[in-house]
C-alpha cells in the first residue's frame, strides 16, 4: 500500500523524499556517532577523575585509618572537599576494615560507627565508572596501606553537568540535522523540479494537442540538457510525422473514394444511356406521330418511366456526393440509393446479388447516414471486386435491442494478410491499395463499432456491428 502510493507520486516529490530519508537516516547515523565519542570522553574522565580521587585519598587516609584517628582522616576529608570546590564531588565515606565508617564529608548522611555496606549499594570500582544516565554515581575502592588493606573509600560523584552536555549535544544534533534535512530536502525539490521543467512542457503539449500533437516551440527546448533536449526534437519530429501520416492517409482515402466513385460512374453511364436511346425514340414518335393520340400517350408514358429512372440514378449519385450529408440521419431509402448505384457495378460482372434490409426507420435513425453508406459502399466495392465474373455478393442489415449489424459476404477467395490488417487494425497501412478497406475500419471505430471477418468453405463474411442505444452519432 505504501509503496503503490509512493510510486504514484510526482518525481520532483518522490526525489526530495528519498533525499530527506536518506539525509534522516545518515543523521542518525551521524548523531549517534556524535554521542558514542562524547560518551566515550564523559566516561574516561570521570574514571580518570575517579581513580586520582581514590588514589590520592588511599595514600593520605591509610596510616590514619590503621591508628583508627577519626579526626586526621575527617581533616584530610575536609581539605579534599575544598580543593575539589564542589564541582565533582558529593560525599566520601572512610571505612575500617571492619566496614564501620570511620569518617564523612557529611557526617550528618554517614554517621560514624554506622555501617558503610549501604553507601555500597550500586558503586563500581573506578575503572567501570561510566554514564548510567543518573545524575550521582558511586565509586568504591580498597584502602590499602604498606600492603595491607586496612579499610574502603566510598565517593560519590556529581555528573549533572555531564547529562546536561550531552542533552545539548542532541539537541544540537536533532536541530541541526533536522534544519539541514529541510534545506537539502527544499533544495532537491528546485534541482529536480528545475531539471524536469522540460519535461513538464513536453507533457504539457502532449496533454493540449486534443488528439493531434502539436511540436514543441524552439525557445522551449532546453540548450544545457542534451538527453532532453533530443528527445524534444524526437517528439517534434513524431508530430511532424504523425500529421504527414494522418495528411497521407487523409489524401488516399479521398483518393479512393474518387475512384470508387469513377468505378461507378462507368457503370451508371451505361444505365443513362440505355434509357436516353429510349427517350429519343419516344421523342421522335411523337414528333412522327402526333396527330394520332393513343401513340403520344404510350411514348409519353414510356418518357415518363425513363425520366423517372434518370432521376432516380442522379439523385443516388448526388447524395453520395453531398457534403452536408453528415448532419442526416440514415434511413432505409439510402440503401436503396445504395442498391440503384451498386447494380451497375453487379451487371457489369455477371453477379448475382442479395439485398436484405431487415432493419427498421426507427433504429436506423440512431445513426449517421453517410458514415454508414459510405462503410457499406466500400465494402460492398471490395466484395464485388473479390466475387469475381459470375460470382455471389450479399448484403443483409437487421438490428438487435442495442446495435445494427451490416453482414456483407462475397464468393471470392478471401482477403489477404494486408487486406485484413488493413480491414481489422488500426496499425501503419501497409504498401499497396486496400485505402476503402483502412476508411470503413476507420468509421466503424469512430462510431463506437466493431468490425469483424470470417472464412467459411463457400463466401467471405465481414460484420460491421454499430451500436444503436444512444442518439447516434450525427
Amino acid at each position: 500500500m505504501t509503496a503503490s502510493w509512493f510510486r504514484n507520486l510526482p518525481v520532483t516529490l518522490r526525489v526530495p523524499l528519498v533525499t530527506a530519508t536518506l539525509m534522516i537516516v545518515l543523521g542518525l547515523v551521524a548523531s549517534q556517532g556524535v554521542l558514542t565519542a562524547l560518551r566515550h570522553v564523559q566516561d574516561a574522565r570521570l574514571v580518570e577523575t575517579a581513580r586520582l580521587h581514590l588514589d590520592g585519598l588511599s595514600v593520605a587516609l591509610g596510616p590514619f585509618v590503621l591508628r583508627q584517628d577519626v579526626w586526621e582522616v575527617y581533616d584530610i576529608l575536609e581539605r579534599a572537599q575544598t580543593a575539589s570546590d564542589g564541582q565533582r564531588l558529593l560525599q566520601t565515606v572512610v571505612a575500617d576494615e571492619r566496614g564501620q565508617v570511620l569518617a564523612a564529608s557529611d557526617p550528618k548522611r554517614a554517621p560514624v560507627g554506622s555501617g558503610i555496606s549501604t553507601y555500597e549499594t550500586g558503586a563500581v570500582a573506578p575503572k567501570d565508572v561510566t554514564m548510567t544516565g543518573d545524575p550521582t554515581l558511586r565509586v568504591m575502592a580498597p584502602l590499602r596501606y604498606q600492603g595491607r588493606e586496612v579499610g574502603r573509600i566510598v565517593t560519590e560523584l556529581d555528573v549533572t553537568d555531564l547529562l546536561a552536555e550531552r542533552r545539548r549535544v542532541s539537541l544540537w544534533l536533532l536541530f541541526g540535522n533536522a534544519a539541514a534535512t529541510a534545506v537539502l530536502t527544499f533544495a532537491g525539490w528546485l534541482a529536480v523540479a528545475r531539471i524536469l521543467r522540460p519535461v513538464a512542457t513536453l507533457v504539457r503539449a502532449m496533454d493540449a494537442t486534443e488528439g493531434v500533437p502539436r511540436p514543441i516551440a524552439e525557445a522551449d527546448i532546453p540548450r544545457g540538457d542534451p538527453g532532453l533536449a533530443r528527445l524534444i526534437a524526437t517528439y517534434n519530429r513524431m508530430t511532424t510525422a504523425v500529421e504527414a501520416r494522418a495528411e497521407a492517409e487523409r489524401r488516399l482515402a479521398e483518393r479512393e473514394r474518387f475512384v470508387s466513385l469513377g468505378r461507378l460512374s462507368s457503370s451508371l453511364a451505361h444505365e443513362i444511356n440505355n434509357p436516353l436511346g429510349g427517350l429519343l425514340n419516344a421523342a421522335d414518335t411523337i414528333v412522327t406521330y402526333a396527330d394520332r393520340p393513343e401513340v403520344v400517350r404510350e411514348s409519353g408514358s414510356l418518357m415518363l418511366r425513363g425520366l423517372t429512372h434518370m432521376r432516380d440514378v442522379a439523385r443516388a449519385i448526388l447524395d453520395q456526393n453531398r457534403l452536408d450529408r453528415s448532419a442526416q440521419h440514415l434511413r432505409s431509402v439510402d440503401f436503396e440509393d445504395l442498391r440503384l448505384l451498386f447494380e451497375p457495378e453487379v451487371a457489369s460482372r455477371q453477379q448475382h446479388l442479395r439485398w436484405e434490409i431487415g432493419a427498421g426507420d426507427a433504429t436506423l435513425a440512431k445513426l449517421p447516414s453517410a458514415q454508414v453508406r459510405q462503410v457499406t459502399l466500400n465494402l460492398l466495392l471490395n466484395a464485388s471486386e473479390a466475387a469475381g465474373t459470375g460470382g455471389q455478393v450479399g448484403l443483409t442489415v437487421s438490428n438487435g435491442a442495442d446495435e445494427l449489424s451490416i453482414i456483407v459476404e462475397d464468393s471470392g477467395p478471401g482477403l489477404g494478410p494486408d487486406h485484413l490488417a488493413r480491414l481489422l487494425s488500426s496499425g501503419p497501412l501497409p504498401p499497396g491499395g486496400g485505402v476503402g478497406l483502412r476508411l470503413a475500419h476507420d468509421i466503424v471505430v469512430g462510431l463506437d463499432g466493431q468490425i469483424s471477418h470470417s472464412r467459411t468453405a463457400l463466401a467471405t463474411v465481414i460484420r460491421v456491428d454499430l451500436p444503436v442505444s444512444g442518439d447516434g452519432h450525427v
